[in-house]
């Protein structure tokens, strides 16, 4: 009992020095978890700095050593809800002046961006891919909260985009008490590492034309091999790109993966090159929805390629309409294959994350927001494919009509845009 009424003792002094304190600087000084201060241009903020918040390597364990994780402050005002940017990935967009998220704007809140553990700066050193996990990322972010909520002790939203979604909506499941309303975009939930659901989506998506069209332009691709793999090949040695496997199979994985690439950023069907298209125009259009820099297994994505095979999982290939064109007689197992560390290859996923979100939501009403797009193949695999919120008062979920990854409440058509806002307005009133 002594140990704890230290602890509480020592959370009372920190919040009360906290609180004694005038500018963001100061009270975010006065945080022992805070170990750099980096003033930033603020834009539309009044004041903005980078932080390094100190974090365990292992929650759990917080003897195997710490490492830093980087997030952005953005300050409106200390009394204004703030708005927690659950990223994903890297946050280094987070540092330009004109960063600001959406529901910030909108609602006119203080502002914090999280880079997600195992990305960019936010790194331990060394990498162990042990403790790249849900619920670590999750712990990262409650630590986070718990600090900056003695600075900003009003309403706080958390927000993501896509894997940034999926860290708002397992967080929230996590913890569920930290903040008081969560607004995931385009979020899946995937239950395998080649879920399955992603390409009958596919299949049936938009109209049997569009279809037509963006599989017709996959085929001119393969039809096309001989002229056009020779530029591909050029293209990667340019850009010093190297794959585990032969570039005949690299071509055909950036093939296979246009459909998903064209669907999920609401490419312009209108503007996908015909079959009578010169091979310079099929090759830059190909080239610049399917880089197959996303395949350069020491990528940008590594990590996020890491997360996806051990809990977050992904989608697969149909290769049915292309087989006898194709130099992969099967893409199988095609992530561990080409894009994890060698001592991860054959790792086996883990449902338990995507089993404790659906639970999760299937018995509990938190004030969340969901929001996907009609056309965009992760909405297969998004709540909105399962979960009725007919019986909830505070869960929702909307998709926005020919939307795409980009759905955002910005882009929605009215009455739908009004109604999202007011919900979440009444939320923070109340």
């Amino acid at each position: 009992m002594k140990s704890v009424r230290l602890f509480l003792i020592f959370v009372l002094m920190t919040y009360l020095s906290v609180s004694a304190q005038t500018t963001l600087k100061e009270k975010l000084q006065a945080l022992p978890e805070i170990s750099e201060i980096v003033p930033l241009e603020k834009g539309e903020f009044g004041e903005k700095y980078l932080v390094y918040f100190t974090q365990p390597i292992d929650h759990q364990n917080p003897s195997l050593g710490t490492f830093k994780q980087r997030v952005f402050v953005s300050h409106l005002n200390f009394k204004n809800p703030t708005v927690m940017v659950t990223e994903g990935y890297g946050a280094e967009g987070a540092k330009s002046p004109r960063y600001r998220n959406e529901l910030s704007r909108l609602f006119e809140t203080n502002q914090v961006v999280v880079e997600h553990r195992y990305f960019l700066e936010s790194t331990p050193n060394p990498k162990d891919w042990t403790y790249l996990t849900t619920k670590q990322s999750a712990a990262d972010l409650h630590a986070i909260c718990m600090a900056l909520k003695k600075v900003y002790p009003g309403k706080w939203i958390t927000t993501g985009a896509s894997k940034g979604g999926q860290t708002t909506a397992l967080y929230r499941t996590y913890y569920p008490d930290d903040v008081d309303i969560s607004v995931p975009y385009v979020a899946p939930l995937n239950y395998g590492v080649e879920d399955g659901r992603h390409e009958p989506f596919i299949r049936n998506v938009s109209t049997a034309a569009d279809r037509k069209v963006v599989q017709d332009f996959q085929m001119e691709v393969f039809k096309r091999r001989a002229t056009l793999q020779p530029m591909f090949e050029k293209h990667c040695k340019d850009n010093n790109l190297t794959f585990p496997v032969t570039m005949g199979e690299i071509y055909d994985f950036s093939v296979l993966e246009y459909s998903f690439a064209m669907w999920q950023y609401g490419y312009p069907i209108s503007k996908i090159p015909r079959p009578t298209a010169s091979d310079k125009e099929i090759f830059d259009h190909w080239i610049q929805q399917c880089n197959p820099s996303n395949f350069n297994k020491e990528g940008y994505f590594k990590s996020f390629f890491v997360q996806a095979a051990k809990e977050l999982g992904y989608y697969g290939y149909d290769i049915k309409p292309f087989k006898k064109y194709m130099e992969l007689k099967s893409t199988k197992g095609w992530l561990s294959r080409l894009l994890l560390p060698d001592e991860l290859k054959g790792v086996k996923f883990d449902k338990t994350m995507a089993k404790d979100v659906t639970k999760f939501l299937k018995k509990n009403d938190p004030k969340m927001i969901y929001i996907y797009g009609e056309f965009d193949p992760w909405s297969a695999s998004g709540v909105c494919a399962w979960l009725n919120t007919s019986k909830k008062k505070n869960l929702h979920v909307y998709v926005i009509p020919g939307g795409n990854h980009g759905a955002r409440i910005g882009v929605m058509q009215e009455p739908m845009q009004s109604e999202v806002k007011a919900l979440i307005q009444k939320w923070l009133n109340e």
